[in-house]
């Protein structure tokens, strides 16, 4: 019996968009200087591309960036099941206590969603069917979602000590991936 919380009866929604854009935030990170601005370049950019694509294009989006939480959390689940670790142990406190830190982009209230949202994900359950249970995205959460799949990522990074492997590693995932068969 199929629920929404089952990850093949979830909407993937636009992985790719999605990647691109936490592509971005990790080179703009890792790469820029501070004083050049590039934050504020970036807000824009998300701004204008929030503008162009629509209520669906958003949605699309939001899902999106639920599947790469998903498929982080599958290849953690897997790597620290590996090592015999709990990955749920392992991710959710370090997320929730980095969270906690950014009081002017993650509200507090948003936090124990998010931490469901990757404790979901981590069991193996469709963030976006689980989400979907209680009502729509708040307009608060979406920085929220944002700085979540990016932490989800950096936890994968700073275990291969590779700013990029999170990345590559859903991107060799999609079809046509780069390094697909290699």
């Amino acid at each position: 019996m199929s629920t929404t919380c089952d990850p093949s009866s979830a909407p993937v929604g636009d992985v790719g968009t999605a990647l691109l854009m936490l592509d971005a935030r990790i080179k703009q990170i890792h790469e820029s200087d501070p004083a050049d601005g590039d934050a504020a370049e970036y807000r824009e950019l998300n701004s204008l591309f929030a503008a162009s694509t629509g209520a669906d294009g958003l949605q699309d989006l939001v899902d999106g960036t639920c599947t790469l939480i998903y498929m982080f959390l599958q290849w953690l689940r897997g790597t620290h099941e590996e090592g015999g670790k709990d990955v749920i142990e392992y991710v959710v406190p370090t997320l929730v206590t980095t969270l906690r830190q950014m009081p002017k982009s993650v509200r507090p209230h948003t936090i124990p969603t998010m931490a469901a949202l990757v404790i979901a994900a981590g069991t193996g359950l469709s963030p976006n069917g689980w989400r979907s249970q209680y009502g729509d995205w708040t307009l608060e959460e979406m920085n929220a979602l944002e700085a979540t799949v990016f932490l989800v990522a950096e936890h994968i990074n700073r275990m291969a000590d590779d700013h990029g492997f999170a990345v590559r590693l859903i991107a060799d995932a999609l079809p046509g991936g780069e390094h697909e068969g290699d």
